[in-house]
C-alpha cells in the first residue's frame, strides 16, 4: 500500500478514510484534524493561554505536543491521584515528556489535598470512578480559573465523545446531549473546556504518539474495572470494524443536526451557583462536593480503627 500524498510506501492505513499514508504525510494529515477542529468550533482564541490535562496517556500527551508544535501557549496539568504505584508512573511519564520537550508542568498531588483515591474508595459510598472523575474535574477546572488560563483542553478522542454520546443517546439524556460537543464554554465560574483531538480516533492518537516517540503510559486504573465505556467502546470497534468511518459520521452528524434540536430543549433550572466557603468553586450548596468529600474521608479515616 502508498501512501496517498506522496506514493512512497504507507505506515498508517485509515479504513475510516479509505485512505494510508507514510510518517511524515501521517503528520500532516494529524496536524490537519486538529487545526480544522480548532477553526470549525472557535476552539482557541490568539494570546491565550491553554492548560492541558495530562494523564499520561498517548491522547493527553500527544494533544500537548500538537498544541505546542502549532505554537499556542500550553502549560500541563497533571492531578497524582495517590494510587500506589499506578499514579507514580504515570507522574513518571508525564514529567519525563514535559521535560523532554521544555514543557511547563503543574502537578496537584490528592494526597496532599486529603483525597488520596485509595481512601476514597475506602471510605466514600458511591463509585469510585465517579468520585475520581469529579475531583479530577475539580481541579482542573479550579487550576485553570485560579492560575488565569483562558482555556482548559482535554485529551478526548474520537472513540471518547462516540461513547459517550451513545450512553447518553441510551438514556436520552436531554440535558447533556444539548451541550456535548467540542467545546464548552465559559460560564458561572467554570473555564472554557475544550477537546481538539475529537476528529481523531483512538488508533490515529496511538500512532501519532507511537511514530514521534512518546513513551506512554499504559497500565489500566487498578480501580476502573466494569466501566460502561468500555463495552460501549468495544461495540462500536465492531461497527467501526464492519462499516470503516461510521463513528465519525455519527458524531459529525449530532453536531450538524442532533445537537442544534437538542439545544431548543429547555433545560431543568437548578439552584444558583455561588462560590464554595471553602475553596471558592461553584456550588449550589455552601461547600462544594470535593470539599464535602475532603470532609467525609478526613473524618472516617481518623474514626477508622484499621488504619494504618
Amino acid at each position: 500500500m502508498k501512501c496517498r500524498k506522496c506514493k512512497t510506501p504507507a505506515e498508517v492505513a485509515l479504513p475510516s478514510h479509505n485512505t494510508a499514508f507514510c510518517r511524515d504525510c501521517f503528520s500532516v494529515y494529524f496536524t490537519g484534524q486538529v487545526e480544522k477542529a480548532i477553526r470549525r468550533h472557535g476552539l482557541i482564541n490568539p494570546g491565550e493561554r491553554v492548560l492541558v490535562a495530562l494523564s499520561g496517556g498517548k491522547d493527553s500527551l500527544g494533544l500537548m505536543l500538537e498544541l505546542s508544535r502549532l505554537g499556542y501557549d500550553v502549560t500541563g496539568l497533571h492531578v497524582d491521584l495517590g494510587i500506589p504505584k499506578s499514579s507514580s508512573a504515570a507522574r513518571a511519564k508525564v514529567e519525563g515528556f514535559c521535560a523532554a520537550h521544555g514543557l511547563t508542568l503543574r502537578v496537584v498531588e490528592l494526597e496532599k489535598e486529603g483525597l488520596p483515591i485509595p481512601d476514597v474508595k475506602r471510605y466514600i459510598n458511591r463509585p469510585v470512578c465517579s468520585a475520581c472523575g469529579k475531583i479530577k474535574r475539580h481541579w482542573f477546572n479550579r487550576v485553570a480559573l485560579e492560575e488565569g488560563f483562558e482555556v482548559l483542553a482535554t485529551g478526548h478522542n474520537l472513540d471518547d465523545e462516540v461513547a459517550r454520546l451513545f450512553a447518553n443517546t441510551l438514556r436520552w439524556d436531554a440535558g447533556y446531549l444539548s451541550d456535548q460537543g467540542p467545546c464548552l464554554n465559559a460560564e458561572s465560574g467554570f473555564a472554557r473546556k475544550i477537546k481538539p483531538l475529537y476528529r481523531l480516533s483512538e488508533f490515529e492518537t496511538a500512532c501519532y504518539a507511537f511514530l514521534n516517540g512518546i513513551e506512554i503510559h499504559t497500565a489500566p486504573c487498578p480501580y476502573s474495572g466494569g466501566a460502561s465505556f468500555t463495552g460501549h467502546k468495544r461495540l462500536w470497534a465492531d461497527l467501526e470494524y464492519k462499516s470503516p468511518g461510521s463513528k465519525i459520521a455519527f458524531y459529525d452528524g449530532f453536531l450538524k443536526r442532533g445537537r442544534p434540536a437538542f439545544a431548543q430543549v429547555e433545560k431543568e433550572t437548578g439552584a444558583p451557583l455561588a462560590p464554595c466557603e471553602k475553596c471558592g468553586s461553584p456550588t449550589s450548596t455552601g461547600l462544594c462536593g470535593v470539599c464535602r468529600l475532603a470532609i467525609a474521608v478526613s473524618e472516617r479515616r481518623a474514626a477508622d480503627p484499621d488504619r494504618d
